[in-house]
């Protein structure tokens, strides 16, 4: 029986000892990695093989992480490529910035290798998760479950894998009212490391990237969000 190839996980850090104690780490926890100083050569590996995730530094030299961010959500084979951010800067304002540029998830140096696994299992499993069919929502958005495409009005909309995660639970909770709480549990599985505005953060995202069905996702005063189905 054929074995099962491993994830392949990219880490982009312009830190020699950080690449090294995160290459270690990870393979150790059965994981194929191949890594990088710089940011175009990791861009330009991408032509050859994608990988299962990135691990990508904010500050780096050549190319900064959040613009290594617009490229990949830019390009339809890697818009929804998971990205955990590994950067020295820790701040609550910094972490919004790099979810908002479309990270699945954040972690501030220094860190915890053991942590840093058990996230890149999390994301990996999260982004794994899917199901079948295609469902359209007011006339106006279609969503392809199989494909992981998102259209709206014929028109193709590139999702990270976190917003495409969050637009599901709205829709199949068929005008259901979800909780900030609610959602962070549902998306990140109760992970206590996750703040709350980071719904609030995704949300505005995936409203801008809708679009004219941006409007489907209805704010619940003092209570969370809905999907707007009919």
């Amino acid at each position: 029986m054929q074995q099962k190839q491993s994830s392949l996980i990219a880490v982009v850090d312009d830190e020699r000892d950080i690449l090294e104690l995160v290459d270690l780490h990870l393979r150790r926890a059965g994981f194929e990695t191949v890594i990088f100083e710089r940011s175009r050569p990791f861009l330009d590996s991408l032509s050859s093989r994608l990988p299962d995730l990135v691990i990508l530094d904010l500050m780096l030299p050549d190319l900064p992480g959040h613009e290594v961010m617009r490229l990949l959500g830019s390009d339809g084979r890697t818009a929804r490529l998971p990205v955990i951010m590994l950067t020295a800067l820790g701040s609550e304002s910094d972490r919004i910035a790099g979810l908002d540029s479309g990270a699945d998830d954040y972690l501030p140096k220094p860190f915890s290798p053991a942590e840093l696994v058990a996230r890149v299992k999390a994301v990996l499993r999260r982004a794994g998760e899917g199901g079948t069919g295609i469902l359209e929502v007011a006339g106006m958005l279609r969503i392809d479950f199989d494909r992981y495409e998102v259209s709206v009005k014929g028109n193709l909309v590139s999702l990270t894998s976190t917003e495409f995660r969050l637009l599901r639970i709205l829709v199949d909770g068929g005008g259901r009212v979800f909780s900030r709480e609610k959602l962070l549990e549902l998306l990140w599985e109760g992970e206590k490391f996750v703040f709350d505005r980071t719904i609030d953060v995704h949300i505005t995202n995936l409203r801008a990237k809708l679009g004219e069905a941006g409007g489907l996702i209805q704010s619940v005063r003092g209570v969370g969000y809905r999907m707007k189905t009919l």
